[in-house]
């Protein structure tokens, strides 16, 4: 009977044991098995994260073969202190929902795309910038988010936050990095929106294929606006990094392919990088998304005369005064204004445009 009620006790604890073993969430990626910070949550399901710290709010769930992630954009990490020098925005709550596919198919086509993808957290990444260097001479450089020209405002995790409150990642999301880390050296930090994942190697393992182009820029009266400043810029001289159009595709000089992809075991997956692209502008998979797909990379990036009229012309009228013009265009606004009736058109300023002799450098 005692020996009876004893393997009674033993089985009791046995299936205890077999039960509690079940409810670890774990998941097998890349040939390991990972347990997952945040009670081992498996972020390649459904999951819900919160942090009352940070009122960071982001439930994803698996429906139709797609994840849904709904999220109000708030990171659950500490930032830096905006407003800030450079940032005069404050952080807020965001209503978003991204639908991503779950099963991600590889075209090996890449799409270029303003923002990416987004973290783990609900926060996006957009690792290019709406700064611009305009030239009269007709050349128009994107500036970068890393460089020594213009004070974005940028805190400890490479990130800052656009007008509508959104805080959003230029670079490798350093906080974002040290929440997920299981102790290996890759780091899952997020989902691109063509589906396939993206990680951080804490190694530098993988390196990008990109490199600064030989030679030096071309442009004169080159100006840099935003509604703080205007900044008479001299854009000549070798490529240093400050704009993208510094950086060429190198393909077989780096780890990774042109939109910082590499397969890894069979798979395939995106790499945020410390060096240019730092995080993808492109994608290699097909693209449910439509949302903010941005232009082809070229090697000097040209804004056209009507982009530029729309950008000054504040109040819609669709005719320029001399209190609208900014930079070089206001020193020469007579010669656009051909008929003298104190407005510039976007008819006046194609024409003036058209028959002006292009300076040589």
């Amino acid at each position: 009977m005692k020996h009876t009620i004893f393997l009674s006790i033993v089985l009791i604890f046995v299936i205890i044991g077999c039960k509690s073993k079940n409810t670890s969430h774990t998941h097998s990626h890349l040939g390991n098995t990972t347990h997952h910070s945040h009670a081992s949550t498996n972020y390649f399901e459904a999951y819900n994260l919160s942090d009352e710290n940070y009122g960071t709010k982001t439930i994803v769930s698996i429906k139709n073969n797609m994840r849904i992630m709904e999220t109000n954009a708030l990171p659950n990490h500490k930032t830096g202190d905006f407003p800030r020098k450079g940032n005069p925005n404050t952080i807020s709550a965001q209503n978003r929902t991204y639908t991503i596919p779950l099963n991600p198919a590889y075209t090996g086509k890449p799409t270029w795309i303003r923002e990416p993808g987004v973290a783990l957290n609900g926060v996006k990444f957009e690792p290019g910038t709406a700064e611009v260097v305009v030239c009269e001479t007709g050349e128009n450089y994107r500036v970068e988010a890393f460089q020594d020209l213009i004070d974005l405002g940028l805190d400890f995790n490479h990130a800052h936050v656009q007008p509508t409150g959104a805080y959003h990642y230029h670079g490798t999301p350093t906080s974002v990095i040290e929440k997920f880390d299981t102790g290996k050296d890759l780091v899952h930090v997020g989902f691109a929106h063509d589906g396939f994942p993206m990680y951080y190697s804490k190694s530098g393992k993988y390196k990008s294929s990109y490199k600064l182009l030989d030679g030096t820029r071309e442009g004169e009266d080159c100006v840099y606006e935003n509604p703080m400043q205007t900044l008479n810029v001299a854009v000549g001289g070798h490529h240093d990094g400050t704009y993208g159009s510094d950086f060429e595709f190198v393909a077989g000089s780096g780890d990774l392919d042109e939109c910082n992809g590499i397969t890894i075991n069979g798979e395939y997956l995106y790499l945020v990088t410390n060096e240019f692209p730092y995080i993808s502008r492109c994608l290699m998979g097909k693209v449910v998304t439509e949302e903010r797909k941005g232009p082809p990379r070229n090697q000097r990036e040209r804004l056209s005369l009507d982009d530029l009229f729309k950008r000054m012309d504040e109040n819609k009228d669709e005719k320029l005064s001399k209190d609208e013009v900014k930079g070089p265009l206001a020193n020469e606004f007579t010669e656009f204004d051909t008929n003298n009736d104190g407005f510039i058109t976007i008819v006046e300023l194609e024409k003036s445009a058209k028959n002006r002799p292009r300076r040589k450098n």
